[in-house]
């Protein structure tokens, strides 16, 4: 993994939800085609940290760089225009329109039928419920097929970087494991940049090149992710080792 050009920083980033801080100056780097995950207790700042990146919530403090650029702040649009796109935690699918309707959404700022036409094709391929049920409507599937969805609803954006929160949160576990060999098979064969939020701690740092542990809204470990498998700390706070 090449750490020296990372495509996304952030530096000392501060952000408060009213007049309580939520994080106090959060820095990471996210290399260029590297899986990278945030881990951390409930309340550590991990999704804030996405959605800060995101433009969803309002920096007080700091920076976020991509691809060379500074876009703190940035409406959320313009920066889903850059190809950094983020699956929320919750999934967020448009429950009302059908998987099909789902995927065009996703591809809505682009312009190119036949590139389009090639990316659905590429998640059905990947997620082959998504293609059984192309007519189905979004708010009748199950929780990983939903997961599924959104995942796929913003590769249509084509991604240089993809932020996931909680992507295993209230799926049956067969599914979660789908799911992730997938996350791992888009990293390696689109070279799709992965910032990943998950509370599987065990599950994420399995998949990822490097994590970052959040306690209360600071970073206070940072390791490759063999590394912070093996630290006594991790391991016992987070691994139920």
């Amino acid at each position: 993994m090449n750490v020296s050009q990372p495509l996304l920083s952030l530096r000392d980033l501060s952000v408060s939800y009213g007049t309580i801080k939520a994080l106090h100056g959060v820095s990471l780097q996210v290399p260029e085609k590297a899986i990278v995950t945030l881990i951390g207790a409930n309340g550590a700042g991990k999704s804030t940290t996405l959605r800060a990146i995101s433009g969803l919530l309002k920096v007080q403090g700091g920076s976020v760089v991509y691809d060379g650029r500074e876009i703190t702040n940035e409406l959320p649009h313009k920066i889903v225009g850059r190809h950094l796109c983020h699956v929320p935690e919750g999934r967020m699918v448009f429950s009302n329109l059908t998987v099909a309707e789902n995927l065009r959404m996703g591809a809505y700022l682009r312009r190119d039928k036949g590139g389009i036409a090639e990316d659905v094709d590429y998640v059905y391929g990947i997620f082959p419920r998504l293609k059984e049920r192309w007519a189905q409507q979004a708010g009748t599937l199950s929780g990983g097929e939903q997961q599924m969805l959104a995942i796929s609803r913003a590769l249509m954006s084509r991604p240089r970087c993809l932020m996931l929160d909680e992507p295993s949160l209230g799926i049956a576990p067969i599914l979660v494991r789908a799911i992730f060999d997938q996350i791992v098979a888009i990293n390696r064969e689109k070279g799709i940049t992965i910032l990943l939020v998950e509370q599987n701690a065990n599950l994420a740092l399995a998949i990822s090149h490097y994590g970052y542990v959040l306690e209360t809204g600071r970073v206070i470990l940072e390791d490759t992710a063999a590394a912070l498998r093996q630290n006594p700390q991790v391991r016992e706070a987070y691994l139920g080792e």
